[in-house]
């Protein structure tokens, strides 16, 4: 017989008898049963859990009672491999559920039969490592039933040679494809179709789902309720995929392709190799019109850039030679008449880009290393959201540790589309004021100010050494965060002590944690990817110190765009806008502190807006109620105490 959620988490219930650890929590048995009510009214729920609420089983458990087929979407690849080989099985088991279970990730994380054949075949790899690499994914692909890129330990996930034996929604051959019968995606595909709970990322979920790509869109229809976790993220994943781009990547992707296939199918078409490099010369030239730091910019300043405007002309005029050569050749293999429409289309979009003037769109490109991308993001999403969230009666449940301002869910839910929602807050179990400290210091500067950093890194020193290390230092920006890393390593140096400094970029986000965990008396000074998604728990961690308030950089294509539009709306785009995401930031910052009953920490924000501007109370009161401090010594005595 089915437990009901409350016989689920009882004392002497189903959980608490197969989970090891297990603790009795008011606000996850609350949580759960507002979610299992949500899902069998077809309601929409907003809902904010402090950390060590338990949110997940919270979820997971009137997801797998349910009886009706359930799609959770997470932040990340890493949180959905979390939830789909720990989480889930856990609960699964200690419910007895016979829920089936599928994982389903984007076409990139799967071997391509047909890619890495030809990959092997062509024999170009760029250094002998490439091809060890090569080999070692061939005899995965041969022993695998997922064909997962996350499973072939021996090969990093950074590895060149993945992108050459994967496919993409581009260079797929769908049903014309020599190996559609082994495919791994349509195995997946078929498996999550067939599944009760479906494990997917908002990546995903936008992309494969919401744009009903190629058959997936299967998925949404037949769902009874979505369940996203990391909401927090959505707007911005949303804007990202609601939006149009294309890419100086994915060309030089399709001559890549288009190359090879010449060489299998129409070596005697001479054209084809002069055409590819005049593509692929075009491409470079086009991403060197603009500094080699990545970046974003504006519309005007891309149109301002000396070369800019001719470069895409003169790009699109050779795709469009390109496609009129490969539609010449499009009968002689599958390959080629995939390059061919392939090329067609990545005309069409750089000309929409080139040509497009909707009031509801921002143009603006950002630059990577070797890659230039040009995108028209919607101004607004909360129509389009509504839109997709029309039709079919279905459970749509948002949760996050950090939805809220000051408990009103009001920014998220409008930027989001969410008019009838229904919203809920759970307070965090953990004793914030015996457990942590707010720690706010006196006399810095303002944090525009040449030497900030200096004045940061001057204040947090003493803090740091009374901790023994044991740090997350947070920056809000790159810049901020290099130079951060040189001062500490000048500081460090001269006291004498012998605490590892990290830095952000000298390994995957993986393996730097790994090394913090290990180490015991790390500091770590990171930037936008160790404010979220991170658990460190235990002595390994004991301060994070945020050296601004995270607002986003004014200048920014799309923040000043909205700004720009809220302006014109007549309303106040920073207090609207600006300062929610803000706080959402910062409580994202300050979740890393404390992970568990046992942890003890301080938090140190080192800009004085936080005190000195009438918002930063909006800040500080969204924060859990960690006991405030403006003096060192009280901070010296927190670890002194301990």
């Amino acid at each position: 017989m089915t437990p009901s959620i409350q016989e689920a988490f009882s004392a002497d219930g189903p959980l608490a008898s197969g989970i090891p650890g297990y603790r009795l929590r008011a606000q996850q048995i609350d949580m759960a049963e507002r979610i299992a009510a949500a899902m069998s009214e077809n309601k929409v729920l907003v809902a904010e859990a402090g950390t060590g609420t338990g949110k997940t089983f919270a979820y997971l458990v009137p997801a797998l009672l349910s009886g009706g087929k359930v799609i959770v979407s997470t932040g990340t690849k890493n949180l959905q491999d979390q939830l789909f080989s720990r989480d889930i099985p856990t609960v699964r088991k200690a419910l007895g559920s016979p829920v089936k279970v599928a994982l389903l990730k984007g076409r990139a994380n799967y071997v391509c039969h047909y890619h890495l054949e030809r990959s092997l075949a062509d024999g170009r790899f760029m250094t002998r490592e490439d091809s060890a690499h090569a080999l070692r994914i061939s005899r995965f692909a041969r022993k695998t039933k997922t064909g997962d890129k996350a499973d072939c330990a021996d090969v990093p996930e950074s590895s060149p040679v993945w992108g050459m034996v994967t496919s993409t929604r581009e260079n797929c051959l769908g049903q014309d494809c020599p190996s559609h019968k082994a495919c791994f995606v349509l195995a997946a595909r078929r498996e999550a179709l067939a599944a009760d709970l479906v494990v997917v990322n908002h990546h995903l979920f936008f992309a494969d789902v919401m744009l009903r790509d190629e058959g997936t869109a299967e998925l949404l229809p037949a769902c009874n309720a979505v369940i996203f976790d990391e909401a927090h993220q959505l707007p911005e994943t949303a804007s990202l995929f609601f939006g149009d781009n294309v890419s100086t990547a994915q060309i030089l992707d399709l001559v890549r392709d288009a190359r090879a296939e010449g060489l299998a199918s129409a070596r005697d078409c001479l054209d084809l190799p002069t055409l590819c490099n005049s593509v692929e010369k075009s491409a470079r030239d086009l991403r060197l019109t603009l500094p080699l730091e990545p970046s974003r910019f504006a519309l005007l300043q891309l149109t301002a850039r000396m070369g800019f405007d001719n470069g895409v002309l003169g790009l699109m005029r050779e795709i469009e030679a390109f496609a009129a050569l490969l539609e010449t050749q499009a009968q002689r293999s599958e390959g080629l008449e995939n390059c061919w429409r392939r090329a067609g289309e990545l005309l069409t979009q750089l000309r929409r880009w080139q040509g497009g003037a909707d009031a509801d769109y921002v143009r603006w490109g950002e630059t990577y290393t070797h890659a230039l991308q040009l995108n028209a993001t919607p101004l607004v999403i909360a129509k389009i959201m509504q839109k997709q969230m029309s039709g079919h009666p279905r459970a749509w449940i948002f949760t996050s540790a950090t939805l809220a301002v000051q408990r009103d869910f009001g920014h998220y839910c409008a930027e989001m589309g969410l008019d009838r929602s229904e919203s809920a807050f759970w307070d965090s179990p953990f004793d914030y004021p015996r457990q942590a400290l707010l720690y706010a210091p006196q006399s810095l500067p303002d944090p525009n100010s040449h030497g900030f950093a200096e004045a940061v890194v001057q204040a947090a020193f003493p803090v740091l050494k009374a901790s023994g290390g044991r740090a997350f230092f947070l920056c809000t920006s790159l810049r901020a965060m290099r130079r951060t890393h040189e001062l500490l390593g000048e500081q460090l140096e001269r006291a004498g002590l012998d605490f590892p400094l990290l830095l952000q970029g000298e390994g995957s986000k993986n393996e730097l944690l790994e090394r913090f965990r290990r180490l015991g008396n790390a500091i770590l000074v990171g930037s936008q990817s160790f404010w979220e998604g991170v658990d460190v728990r235990g002595d390994a961690l004991s301060v994070v110190v945020i050296d601004k308030l995270p607002f986003a950089p004014p200048d920014d294509p799309v923040l000043s765009a909205r700004i720009e539009r809220m302006k014109n709306e007549g309303r106040n785009a920073f207090m609207d806008y600006q300062l929610p995401r803000a706080v959402i930031n910062v409580k994202q910052g300050a979740g890393r502190l404390i992970r568990d009953e046992t942890d003890r920490g301080v938090l140190m924000i080192c800009d004085p807006r936080l005190i000195s501007k009438p918002y930063g109370k909006r800040i500080w009161r969204s924060l859990p109620p960690m006991k405030r401090t403006r003096e060192l010594d009280e901070v010296l005595a927190f670890f002194g105490s301990s």
